[in-house]
């Protein structure tokens, strides 16, 4: 997925470019008034590159014999709409969802562990955008809303699968010890101060950069969605800092 997305991105970009070659010749509008207000909005592509603290998990997973992720942070994807509001200029109201995975797996003898986690958020996004120079803008932001993280775990002695092996097992207790799957869900509320940069290529085309932060606080943890689970250590989370990126498409008036 991480990998058709990216081809598409650059099959975006690419097109931008040819079309800002085409409209070379085409006249820019009349220089906006210093004072005036932002208007209009965007929708677009966002990904960001999270540094995400992997100490706590890799020191579970080498307990558990699973394979550790090493220091590489995540990437996530996502995508995000806002349009200015009248009533305070230069603010605009949008929403804000991002997500991402990282893999693991392990052999020993026939045995074989699976590991999936993965980070998500989703909210209101809250900016303030400060004209620089025509077609750049510094925007100040803020996203509030909930995210989580997930630990798929499983096990398997590497022996094919039938169907009527997977429902005799589940009737078997005793084939329970032998393959193992648990999903561990943490929610929380989430935070994210942001600072960017923004560049109007089109009247119609945009592009950003920029860092942040992930904050999250106040987690629940289940199992399989089910289950109430206690003990999680605090420093079992996805927050950490972020560079930012996105491409979008809307009105950029300069």
């Amino acid at each position: 997925m991480a990998r058709a997305s990216s081809f598409l991105l650059l099959m975006f970009l690419f097109s931008a470019a040819l079309l800002a070659q085409q409209d070379e010749e085409e006249p820019l509008p009349p220089p906006r008034h210093g004072g005036a207000a932002k208007i209009g909005g965007a929708i677009g592509f966002t990904t960001s590159y999270l540094f995400l603290d992997l100490d706590a998990f890799n020191q579970v997973f080498g307990n558990a014999s699973a394979a550790q992720f090493g220091t590489k942070g995540m990437v996530l994807y996502g995508g995000q709409g806002y349009g200015y509001v009248m009533i305070v200029p230069n603010l605009r109201i949008g929403y804000l969802n991002m997500g991402g995975t990282r893999k693991s797996l392990s052999l020993e003898g026939n045995t074989r562990r699976y590991v999936d986690l993965s980070v998500g958020f989703s909210g209101a996004s809250f900016d303030y955008v400060i004209p620089v120079v025509p077609r750049l803008d510094l925007s100040l932001g803020i996203l509030v809303g909930g995210g989580g993280v997930d630990i798929t775990m499983s096990r398997d002695e590497g022996f094919a699968k039938t169907w009527d092996k997977v429902w005799a097992d589940f009737g078997d207790p005793a084939a329970a010890s032998a393959e193992y799957s648990r999903k561990l869900s943490g929610r929380f509320f989430v935070y994210q101060p942001s600072l960017n940069i923004e560049f109007a290529l089109l009247r119609w085309l945009g592009f950003r950069a920029g860092a942040s932060y992930l904050g999250m606080a106040g987690s629940s943890w289940q199992i399989d969605e089910r289950y109430e689970l206690v003990g999680v250590p605090d420093n079992i989370s996805g927050k950490g800092w972020m560079i930012n990126g996105g491409v979008f498409v809307g009105t950029f008036l300069f």
